[in-house]
């Protein structure tokens, strides 16, 4: 499965003064196991412009072993999405890590009650997760799993999150991990004009694993078109 989620400010950072823009595209394709399978994508996003400070996109892919991953991966956008929508109608700060930390607890209980509703296990929902979160001049990145989130400051590319791995070839970590979850989260300035996030399945023509730095020659055509484009919202 692979999903890639390009996201561009329409104005440059040093115009981010109070209400700033955004464009974005976004991108899916069906894996061949899953096309040889008959199986649904099991991919998931969400982007939502909150208000005039707060921008949001998340990915979450369902783990190709859960037999409902793909509805989990709908469930954990849905749920941060509306938690991040509540958070910022009665606050004018980012959350910090324990009220993040809550929400995936708040997101682990939903799987859950799910499954239970269908005779069925939460590690049948596995799913990963990146978060985009802006909020006036800062950025909040949220991580589970093998998802990436890389961004461009002064036209060169740079990774926020790498895709992490479990201990074992072609395994990774899930919210619906037990007893804890393997939760990353980063918070720094706003210092970058765009953004993608990505599901697993593109790390080997995006990412160069020696030094851990994006490709270029990957990103830059995709995201021009994105920066070529006017206007705000969502363009594919």
């Amino acid at each position: 499965m692979q999903f890639h989620l390009p996201i561009r400010l329409a104005q440059r950072v040093g115009q981010l003064l109070d209400s700033p823009r955004w464009r974005w595209a976004a991108a899916s394709c069906v894996g061949t196991s899953h096309q040889r399978m008959g199986t649904r994508k099991q991919d998931a996003y969400s982007v939502a412009r909150i208000n005039p400070h707060a921008f949001c996109a998340v990915v979450s892919d369902g783990a190709g072993s859960a037999s409902y991953g793909g509805q989990g991966a709908s469930l954990i956008c849905r749920s941060l999405i509306a938690n991040f929508r509540s958070w910022f109608e009665h606050h004018n700060c980012l959350p910090d890590n324990e009220v993040i930390l809550c929400w995936i607890d708040l997101v682990r209980d939903l799987l859950s009650e799910v499954a239970a509703r269908r005779g069925l296990t939460r590690r049948q929902f596995a799913a990963t997760l990146v978060m985009l979160v802006v909020f006036k001049g800062r950025v909040l990145a949220l991580q589970i799993g093998d998802s990436a989130l890389v961004a461009r400051k002064a036209g060169v590319w740079e990774a926020l999150c790498w895709p992490e791995n479990g201990e074992f070839a072609s395994t990774t970590y899930f919210v619906t991990d037990d007893p804890e979850v393997r939760l990353h989260t980063f918070n720094m300035d706003l210092e970058y004009d765009a953004f993608a996030l990505f599901s697993d399945g593109l790390e080997a023509v995006a990412l160069e694993q020696a030094t851990q730095q994006p490709f270029a020659r990957f990103f830059d055509p995709m995201l021009k078109p994105v920066d070529q484009m006017g206007g705000e919202g969502r363009l594919v």
